[in-house]
């Protein structure tokens, strides 16, 4: 399985793969964007199987790189990693496409139950 995570913090991607390594979800080749352009980018000519994707950052937010990536008919699993999980994100999120949205801090249990629906631990 190809995943992307797109975060514009190199320490919160490397904190994203640690944890989702302890959820059990190892094994997979993991491909990093800063930003959510370069994350479109990516997605559209690499066609992962799974995107997580931050909601805050430069160049493209993560619900604008959602919408697009919607827009341009890819059904591309995606779930939000970000430290903002209110009720109204977490629904704009699911009626825009999303599976869900993990809040940090996460934990890895959190990981396997939000991303069951596409990774088998």
């Amino acid at each position: 399985m190809k995943i992307l995570i797109a975060d514009d913090s190199k320490a919160m991607r490397m904190i994203v793969i640690r944890t989702m390594r302890q959820a059990g979800l190892e094994g997979h080749k993991i491909i990093e964007a800063e930003n959510g352009r370069e994350g479109l980018e990516i997605a559209q000519a690499q066609s992962p199987d799974l995107i997580l994707s931050d909601w805050n950052m430069p160049e493209m937010t993560g619900i604008e790189f959602l919408r697009a990536l919607r827009a341009s008919g890819s059904t591309t699993p995606f779930c939000f990693v970000t430290s903002e999980g209110s009720e109204e994100m977490r629904t704009m999120a699911a009626e825009s496409g999303a599976l869900g949205l993990i809040a940090k801090p996460f934990t890895p249990e959190a990981f396997a139950d939000a991303l069951s629906q596409v990774v088998s631990a």
